[in-house]
């Protein structure tokens, strides 16, 4: 199948990658099991067996009139341990390669159907200005954008980091996540040429 460049020309691109079906219980975990890898899960609490002090028995067991305690350190008193401490954890979910590459491919012809995908020669600034790049998006249509390119210069990184709603990656940073959240996709031939090498 052929995709319009925006200046007018055509690029072939490969059925399998952008005409995929679109699988959404595949994408869904997909984009959720990305989601999930990013989490820190450094959360850490102290259990009374972690918390210092508390060795030594507060009072003798019988003939105080209170209830009967072993440790200070128990989770009733202040300063205790916490009764269901969090400790840390990892949230990483196993996908396949096989079925996240699927979920890529499914997204990005989802893209493409929905006229979401927008393809350019290139995306470069002579110099690092953000009212520069705001306008060439402008003329894509496309204000809020992600935009993948192969190599990610400089001054382009540096001219979108202030724009609300864009974000400027290279193809080695494609993820689902990215590419489901973004109102519109704004990719040069270069880069689909990589990510069809992956993909197909």
């Amino acid at each position: 199948m052929d995709l319009q460049i925006h200046n007018g020309s055509t690029v072939s691109v490969s059925d399998a990658v952008f005409g995929a079906e679109f699988n959404e219980s595949l994408v869904h975990q997909v984009v959720v099991a990305y989601l999930a890898g990013g989490r820190a899960g450094t959360k850490a609490q102290k259990g009374r067996s972690d918390v210092r002090g508390g060795g030594r028995k507060p009072w003798r067991q019988k003939g105080t009139g209170r209830a009967r305690a072993g440790t200070i350190r128990s989770p009733i008193f202040t300063g205790g341990g916490k009764v269901f401490a969090a400790t840390p954890r990892d949230f990483s979910q196993k996908v396949n390669r096989k079925m996240y590459r699927g979920g890529l491919r499914a997204i990005l012809s989802e893209l493409q159907r929905q006229e979401r995908l927008i393809v350019v020669d290139d995306l470069s600034l002579e110099a690092p200005k953000t009212k520069a790049l705001i306008g060439k998006l402008a003329e894509l249509n496309a204000p809020r954008a992600l935009v993948v390119l192969n190599e990610v210069s400089e001054s382009l990184y540096l001219a979108s980091r202030n724009i609300p709603y864009v974000d400027v990656i290279d193809t080695a940073a494609l993820n689902p996540a990215a590419l489901v959240g973004a109102d519109k996709v704004v990719i040069s031939v270069a880069a689909i040429e990589r990510v069809q090498e992956w993909l197909a």
